[in-house]
């Protein structure tokens, strides 16, 4: 039976806890998803899907597939933003959801290059384009189902619980990983046993249905269906009343974007190649990180409630900055403690400083008309620069010379110089950098009413504190 609150104004302590669980839940399992193909890039698929190159060409070539997922999320991020806009947050969260798990269980199936040679490449990328598709679209409904229900008072808090899906899912799927390669030898991971947790994800994906059918239609968005004032173009009115506010929401995810798939997946390939780690200590620090992140993003948010979200945020920024050397000067020290505290802290601490009110940040300053899909495009056209070209920026700017070869033909050397961990810091500096100026373009949204209709803009105007 469902959850009908889609007409109250002011959920109960029950229905917000009913709400959030729904947006946690279906966000974590998309994110599952999305981190179990990342992990699989840099432990698998180069030798299942690219065994005629070398070991470092294989994972670039295998990281380039990967950066197809992150190409595919501003163009998902329209269409379910158009989509949420038009029909409604719930049955949208519905549809990326299935996207998500048909795409990924088909990974599972798929055959190595042993099998179809360069067509087996060709179809994993386009199911890789297809979850690049389906948590571009999943993101903003996530966070504007917790938020336009708590819209009144606690943004930051509320909306900061659908950002629990992204740690969370990458310590069941790191975990995942991490039981399978326990109970089998390495040939039969890398033969069948790499397949399991993606079969796992049909499963989650039928209890991530089932709770979100249970939810109805946002407080907000119901009074726009209500009063018919639904935008004919979506897409259109958020360019054309929110432009500046779609970009500068982009510039600020630099911050977090980049330096996230840096901390949860290209420190695995560092760990492993440079440092000769046990991949199981790197995997289980990861999953301790992302268990620890998931206490300190709602805690983050909250205090983002009471400071101001852009103050806040701008701090994150400069810790961001500070931390990009002491990260490396501490894996590189060879204690396997020292390297489980740099990937802590680089998660639970530095990314989660800004990851935690940054849904709020963006979503809060875009009309219930166009909410879904402005917010949507000011965080997902971050994707592509800041988030799948990191791991492969980072490789390169690691290793200084890197040899592509097209299945063993004419080589294409990619030659910047002498590589350096000392490069790969000032990339997250001037990423870092390009945010913090982006957060000082945006106006301070924490107390803004956000409720309205009519206006083509949130309105800057306080909520007092008794409206609670």
């Amino acid at each position: 039976m469902a959850t009908n609150i889609s007409s109250v104004d002011d959920p109960t302590p029950q229905q917000m806890r009913t709400v959030i669980i729904s947006s946690t839940i279906g966000t974590a399992i998309e994110w599952y998803d999305f981190f179990l193909y990342g992990t699989m890039a840099t432990l698998v698929f180069p030798k299942l899907f690219f065994p005629t190159s070398d070991h470092t060409v294989g994972t670039l070539l295998s990281l380039l597939t990967f950066l197809v997922g992150f190409l595919a999320r501003p163009f998902g991020g329209a269409i379910f933003g158009h989509m949420g806009d038009k029909i409604g947050r719930k049955s949208t969260l519905v549809a990326t959801l299935m996207l998500m798990g048909i795409s990924t269980f088909i990974i599972g199936i798929l055959p190595g290059y042993a099998t179809l040679g360069i067509t087996a490449a060709i179809l994993v990328t386009i199911m890789r384009l297809c979850q690049g598709l389906g948590v571009g679209g999943e993101w903003g409904g996530s966070v504007l189902l917790a938020m336009e229900y708590g819209h009144k008072s606690n943004r930051g808090f509320w909306a900061s619980w659908p950002q629990l899906g992204a740690p969370l899912g990458l310590a069941l799927s790191t975990i995942a990983v991490d039981i399978v390669q326990a109970s089998m030898s390495a040939d039969s991971f890398l033969s069948w046993g790499w397949r399991i947790p993606f079969f796992v994800s049909a499963l989650l994906i039928i209890i991530g249905l089932y709770i979100r059918l249970r939810i109805m239609e946002t407080p907000l968005f119901a009074k726009v269906k209500e009063q018919n004032r639904e935008a004919s173009s979506p897409l259109l009115h958020a360019f054309r009343h929110s432009t500046p506010e779609i970009l500068l929401s982009a510039g600020s995810r630099f911050v977090e974007q980049a330096p996230f798939y840096l901390f949860a997946t290209f420190v695995v390939t560092y760990g492993v190649d440079k440092l000769l780690l046990s991949k199981t200590m790197i995997l289980n620090s990861i999953v301790a990180a992302a268990i620890l992140e998931m206490c300190t993003i709602p805690v983050f948010g909250a205090l983002s409630d009471r400071v101001g979200r852009r103050l806040w945020y701008l701090i994150g920024c400069g810790l961001m900055i500070a931390f990009a050397f002491p990260y490396y000067l501490l894996m590189n020290s060879g204690s396997p403690v020292l390297f489980a505290l740099a990937v802590i802290l680089s998660l639970a601490i530095f990314h989660s400083w800004v990851y935690g009110p940054q849904a709020a940040m963006i979503a809060e300053r875009f009309s219930t008309r166009s909410r879904y899909s402005g917010a949507s495009l000011g965080y997902q056209l971050a994707a592509p620069l800041a988030g799948g070209l990191a791991p492969i920026i980072a490789l390169l700017l690691l290793n200084g010379k890197t040899t592509l070869s097209a299945l063993g033909r004419s080589d294409v050397v990619v030659n910047i110089g002498a590589g350096s961990w000392q490069a790969v810091s000032i990339y997250v500096i001037v990423l870092s950098s390009i945010s913090f100026v982006s957060v000082l373009g945006l106006k301070e949204m924490t107390h803004a009413d956000i409720s309205g209709t009519e206006e083509d803009k949130v309105s800057p105007v306080l909520i007092l504190a008794g409206e609670d």
